[in-house]
């Protein structure tokens, strides 16, 4: 009678597994070849995919692949992975892609993307049309990835190399996180910034290593509840939030944590930035940047309300964001720059409740200053006191 109850729990176990075992779906079954262009695969795996009442897995294996943009659409009816071990390239030029992204995923709940795969956007000829190094209205030239109203989804281990703006947009998204992830392209790629986030929540970039032209992270508005930790950026511009006050429909920024990090060579390093003199009026607050490791990084912690690139704009009024509750703690390391923090704070509505501990950062072995303004910090520990800006016109 044990024997057979054991037996009976034995094969209750082994049919439940096979029941939760997801079908796998070859790339080339669907006429997906290595050399060839598996758009249409790609597209084809997915519909079928998405149909299925059980969870389904498409495999792109190793090898050389072509593909045109694809857009892969939900709601689908059980949860899908996407595996790919293989390296994936874009048309050289941004008019032969057929649409914004090489890949584009819309309303999807439950995605798993993973492998070792590498989406190459071939981006240097594109880096060559772009005007996006000598102003901020320059010509969209299209990204890697796009990932719109997803939910309860995770990209782990795949590869974003050179695409030709943004490697990754991340819009209207709940509980969606980046893990082991990479991004990988050089400093001279203008407007590739690694990964954007905007209007998501409970987004979290963990374990990921991004080298870029531009933010290695950036958060526009309604980003909330965002994890960024042990992500190493460089070469970049930092991890940014902002910039924000250009339009009077942005959303509120609340909850962003940044720690663990290491920034290498960037020319910020973490960064809040918000326009003068323009509509916006939202607020930024809980915002944490701590355990954070500085090689050498120019702007090491910035909080910009002047933020006016290539003098574009004017700074006759001030910024109308708000920020408030920023907690600096522990940041340590090397400043390319004489000031390791920077609070430039709007004269119109003052940051708030920002406290400062344990900071210690050199420049040329010194120690490096911080320069404040419209802000009283509260400092604790060792940091450097708050000096005065230079009265010097820039």
């Amino acid at each position: 009678m044990k024997f057979s109850i054991i037996l009976l729990f034995f094969c209750f176990i082994t049919i439940s597994f096979h029941l939760t075992q997801s079908t796998t779906l070859q790339i080339s079954q669907f006429g997906g070849k290595p050399n060839g262009n598996i758009a249409q695969a790609l597209k084809s795996a997915w519909a079928q995919a998405c149909a299925s009442t059980s969870a389904v897995k498409i495999v792109i294996p190793k090898g050389n692949y072509q593909m045109t943009h694809v857009l892969l659409k939900g709601p689908c009816k059980a949860p899908i992975e996407l595996n790919v071990d293989g390296i994936i390239k874009a048309p050289v030029k941004p008019q032969d892609v057929g649409g914004n992204e090489i890949l584009r995923f819309d309303y999807v709940n439950a995605l798993t993307m993973s492998g070792n795969g590498v989406f190459d956007g071939q981006g240097s000829y594109a880096w060559k049309q772009s005007d996006c190094s000598k102003t901020f209205n320059c010509k969209f030239l299209g990204m890697n990835f796009a990932f719109n109203y997803l939910n309860n989804s995770i990209i782990r281990g795949i590869t974003s190399k050179d695409s030709k703006q943004f490697h990754i947009n991340v819009l209207g998204c709940n509980n969606f996180t980046f893990d082991g992830f990479k991004v990988s392209a050089p400093s001279d790629s203008a407007n590739t910034d690694g990964i954007h986030i905007g209007r998501s929540k409970v987004v979290n970039v963990l374990n990921t290593d991004i080298g870029t032209g531009d933010d290695c992270v950036s958060l526009g508005d309604g980003s909330k509840q965002v994890l960024i930790q042990n992500v190493k950026c460089g070469p970049g511009h930092g991890i940014s939030i902002g910039s924000l006050g250009k339009y009077t429909t942005e959303e509120p920024v609340d909850d962003i944590t940044i720690k663990d990090c290491s920034l290498k060579g960037t020319q910020n390093g973490v960064r809040i930035k918000t326009w003068p003199s323009e509509p916006g009026a939202i607020t930024i607050t809980n915002m944490r940047f701590e355990d954070l490791t500085m090689d050498n990084v120019s702007n090491p912690v910035i909080i910009d309300q002047e933020y006016c690139p290539w003098n574009q704009c004017t700074k006759k009024y001030p910024s109308k964001i708000k920020i408030s509750k920023v907690t600096i703690k522990n940041i340590k390391g090397t400043s390319a720059t004489k000031e390791g923090v920077i609070l430039s704070c709007s004269s119109g509505v003052p940051c708030e409740s920002v406290e400062i501990s344990n900071v210690d950062l050199k420049f040329n072995g010194a120690p490096a200053i911080a320069v404040c303004s419209n802000v009283k910090p509260k400092i604790t520990g060792t940091a450097p006191a708050c000096t005065a800006p230079s009265t010097k016109k820039q």
